[in-house]
This record gives structure tokens, sequence and C-alpha cells, in this order.
């Protein structure tokens, strides 16, 4: 098979484009012919060994496409099922192994390439809307980069459940698809916490937040008192230490750092929100904007726009 390759962490001049042996399925996995890979800054974070993984590796987790071969306990899949993952093991490749218990069936009509493009992101928006801080209606919500992958979906979803969302963007043309995806209000970076109390009076009751150290006190500053800041990734770079005594000095905030892996501890968390996210988007309740196909090859690429802040919505590779 052809797969990206990372032999040292680095920038994107690390990912290198090889041919790597077929994987097998061994116990409790299932292997895919891979028909799509969402990019993500986890991939980022795995290259860059920030999130260090054993080298060489091949970097990516979220994968759809057709199971090929299973092993030999696998029995709720079969060879010709249709599936997506975000935890597949090596998806920058033509082929990929998953966890069988990891594992999502494509519902009827919807094309794997919008599965790959939507999964995880989806399944981290639903985490964060539904569990993390469970949005009501009337609620006041700050959505961090509005216009990007995470965004788009957070604002749909906060939308759903009756919220007004706030968006900051960088440009004109993110802010059209922010309110595309339903933002109320849309602002820039800069002095964001003062437009936010002019918006809402009293600040947000959530903000989500994947920017990171660019934008952590402004987000802080954003709240209204025991308000929430779910901080879901570091885009900017990682938060530094801080005195704790900032969220009482803030009124009594809470601060939280979530992982997808927490929220889907279980099987039945997993289908239950795979359920949802996946059944939106079949049904047009959730749009997922892809903002670039790129060649599998051309991974580097693929991470130089997203670094670079260029893209508005979700990247994809294509084997």
């Amino acid at each position: 098979m052809r797969a990206i390759v990372v032999s040292a962490y680095g920038d994107s001049s690390a990912l290198e484009y090889a041919e790597r042996p077929d994987p097998v399925p061994g116990p409790g996995q299932v292997l895919i012919e891979v028909a799509a890979t969402g990019v993500n800054f986890i991939d980022v974070y795995h290259r860059e060994g920030r999130y260090p993984l054993p080298l060489p590796l091949v970097p990516g987790s979220e994968a759809a496409g057709t199971v090929t071969a299973v092993g030999p306990d696998v029995t709720d899949v079969v060879p010709g099922d249709r599936v997506a993952s975000a935890a597949a093991i090596g998806a920058y490749a033509t082929k990929a192994l998953i966890p069988a218990d990891k594992v999502v069936r494509l519902p009827d009509g919807l094309a794997p390439d919008l599965a790959a493009a939507v999964l995880l992101q989806g399944l981290t928006a639903h985490y964060l809307t539904h569990s993390t801080y469970a949005v009501r209606t009337g609620d006041d919500v700050l959505v961090h980069a509005a216009a990007g992958g995470m965004g788009l979906l957070l604002t749909q979803m906060a939308k759903l459940r009756g919220a007004r969302v706030i968006g900051t963007v960088s440009s004109a043309e993110k802010e059209k698809l922010a309110r595309q995806a339903g933002a109320d209000d849309v602002i820039g970076y800069e002095g964001f916490p003062e437009a936010v109390k002019e918006i809402t009076g009293s600040g947000v009751h959530v903000v989500y937040d994947g920017v990171g150290a660019a934008t952590f006190e402004g987000s802080l500053a954003s709240l209204r008192p025991r308000g929430m800041m779910a901080l879901y990734g570091a885009a900017s770079g990682p938060v530094p230490p801080f005195d704790p005594q900032k969220l009482n000095a803030g009124g009594s905030l809470f601060l939280t750092r979530p992982s997808l892996v927490h929220y889907t501890a279980t099987r039945e968390e997993l289908l239950s929100r795979a359920d949802d996210v996946l059944g939106w988007v079949a049904s047009g309740a959730l749009k997922v904007r892809v903002s670039e196909r790129y060649p599998l090859a051309e991974a580097r690429r693929a991470h130089d726009d997203l670094e670079g802040r260029r893209t508005t919505g979700k990247l994809l590779l294509i084997p």
C-alpha cells in the first residue's frame, strides 16, 4: 500500500509519501480500503511530536471506506460494510486498521467522503455542545474560528439547541461562512472580549476555544459569572501555566480541557453520538463544508494550508 510516513518529528517536510507493507487485521481489528481521510490538528501534533507516538508513524485517525478483512474474533462487522472511524490506525494511507469497537456503519446514501469529513469533528462538537456544556435554549455561546471545520459544526449544533452564537473570524470571507452556518453575531479577534460583553451585557455562558494560547485570556474575560470555558485544542500553541485564582476573580469560572476519548468511552456512547451526527448529515440538518480534497501524496500541502489558517472547512486526503 501507499502511505504518508513520519520518520522524525518536524514540520510538514517530515511527511514522506512511501510504500508500506499491507496491514493485516489482528484480534479485534478490521481492515478498510480507505476512500477518504480527514486532516485534523491532532495529526499536526503527532507529526511535531507534541503528542509523541512511536516512530516511524503513519499519521491520521479519521477515515471512511469499505471493510476488506476482519480479525478472527470480529463478528459484528463483515467485509463489504461501509464504515467510518475517528480511531483508525495510520489513516494517511490507502489501507488502514481500525479497532472493531471504534467502527461505525454509514447510513444509506451518505457518501464516505462526507463521513470522513465530519466524524471526528462532529463527535467532538457533539460532546462539547451536548455534554461538556449542554447548551440550552437562550444561552449565549462564543465559538472561536467559527468558519473552520470545527467552528462551523459547533455553530450549527449550538443553534440546533437554541443558543445565540457569537463567532470570531479573521476575514470578511470567513464572516460570510460563519453567518451561513447560523452565527447571530460575527466579530474579529481584536478586542473580542469587549465586543462580546457589548453584545451580551454580561458575557457568554460558554466559550468553545480550539485556538489556545492566542485567545485564552480573552476567552476567560468573555465569560459571565460561573461561565465555562471548554478548551478543546491549541491551534495557536499551548496555554502557559496560569494561576487558578483567575477563575475566582473572573466570577467563579469553570475551565475544562476535554478529549473525545473520554466522551466516547463506551461503544454505546460512541454509537449514540455517531448516529446523531451522521444522521443529521444524511438528512441535511447538518451541513459539512469540505474546503479542499488533496491527493494523498500532497499531505504536506494540506498541513501547510491547515497550519497557515488558509482553510474554511474540512480538508480531506483522497488515496
